[in-house]
C-alpha cells in the first residue's frame, strides 16, 4: 500500500439523505479535522481509479489535522466494507441513520428536483417500479450494517440517528469527536444551518442545467449581496408530489422487518420508525 500519510483517519459512510451534509459541515468547521469538501466516493464507485486519486483528496490539509471523509454512498455498497477494511483496517466509522421512508422519500425528491426523474414517488418507491433501486434498498440499514460489521469490529462503528441530531445536536458532534480522535468543538452557525433540505428554494430547472458548467466560477459569488438578492428574485420552492398515506404506509410495512433486525442490531428503539410501537426515540444515546 502506497500514499497511507495521506489516507484519511476516519470516514463518515451514510447513509444517502440521512443528514450526513450537517454532520460534514460540522467537522470540516473543526480546526483539528480536515475533510474534503466533495464526496470522494473512492471506495464505491472510483475504486478503480487507484489510491493516488484518493490521496489526492487531502493534498490540502494542514500538518497535525485529523483527516477523514464523508461518502455517503459508502454504508449500501456491497463492495465497500471489504475495500476498505482491506486499505485501512482500523479506521473509525460513522453512520447516522434515518427514519428509512423519509430516507427514501428524501432520495425520491432529490432526483425529481435534478430532473433525473419523473412522476410521482408511486412511479419510483415501490419494489415493481426499481429502476432506481437505490430508493428501496439503501433504506435496508440492518443488511448493510451486518457487511459491515463483517468487516469491522462493532466498537469501530458509531451509530447515530436523525433524532439524536434533532434532540441533541452538541452532544452528537462532541460524541462523535471522541469517537474519530478530534478536539471536541461544535459550531453553533453550522448547527443553526439547514443542509440539503427539501423546503430549500431552488432557480428553474432549466437554468440550473445552463449555469451547470459555471458551477465552480458562481460557488464564491453566493455571499455577495447583491448574487444572493438577485437569486432570491428568481428561485423558488419546488413543489414536489407528495407521499400519499396508502405509499407511506406501504413502505413502512417493505421496512418493518429489516427496522425490527436494525433495533436488535444498534440496541436502539426504531420501531417507531414503521408504527411498531409509540413514536420512539425520545432519549438520545447513552452519553
Amino acid at each position: 500500500m502506497t500514499y497511507t500519510s495521506t489516507l484519511p483517519d476516519f470516514a463518515i459512510i451514510g447513509a444517502v439523505k440521512g443528514a450526513t451534509t450537517w454532520l460534514h459541515a460540522q467537522l470540516r468547521a473543526n480546526p483539528g479535522v480536515f475533510l474534503p469538501a466533495p464526496e470522494p466516493h473512492f471506495f464505491s464507485r472510483e475504486y478503480h481509479q487507484g489510491f493516488r486519486f484518493y490521496a489526492e483528496f487531502f493534498e490540502d490539509a494542514q500538518p497535525g489535522q485529523l483527516l477523514g471523509e464523508k461518502s455517503a454512498d459508502y454504508l449500501a455498497h456491497p463492495l465497500a466494507p471489504a475495500r476498505m477494511a482491506a486499505a485501512l483496517p482500523d479506521i473509525p466509522l460513522v453512520v447516522q441513520l434515518r427514519n428509512p421512508v423519509d430516507r427514501a422519500y428524501s432520495d425520491y425528491k432529490m432526483l425529481y428536483r435534478r430532473g433525473t426523474i419523473r412522476g410521482g414517488p408511486e412511479a419510483h418507491l415501490t419494489k415493481a417500479a426499481g429502476e432506481h433501486r437505490r430508493f428501496l434498498e439503501d433504506g435496508l440499514y440492518a443488511m448493510h450494517l451486518r457487511r459491515w460489521f463483517d468487516h469491522f469490529p462493532r466498537h469501530r462503528v458509531k451509530v447515530l440517528l436523525y433524532e439524536d441530531v434533532k434532540a441533541d445536536p452538541e452532544h452528537t458532534v462532541r460524541s462523535v469527536c471522541r469517537h474519530v480522535g478530534a478536539p471536541e468543538r461544535y459550531t453553533p452557525e453550522v448547527g443553526a444551518r439547514r443542509f440539503n433540505d427539501g423546503s430549500e428554494r431552488f432557480l428553474p430547472l432549466g437554468m440550473r442545467r445552463l449555469l451547470a458548467p459555471l458551477k465552480s466560477a458562481v460557488k464564491p459569488l453566493r455571499t455577495n449581496p447583491a448574487f444572493a438578492k438577485a437569486r432570491s428574485l428568481l428561485a423558488r420552492e419546488i413543489a414536489y408530489p407528495p407521499l400519499t398515506a396508502e405509499l407511506r404506509q406501504r413502505l413502512m410495512d417493505f421496512y418493518a422487518d429489516d427496522v425490527t433486525q436494525l433495533g436488535d442490531l444498534i440496541g436502539r428503539d426504531v420501531g417507531g420508525w414503521v408504527g411498531l410501537d409509540e413514536p420512539p426515540l425520545r432519549q438520545v444515546a447513552a452519553r
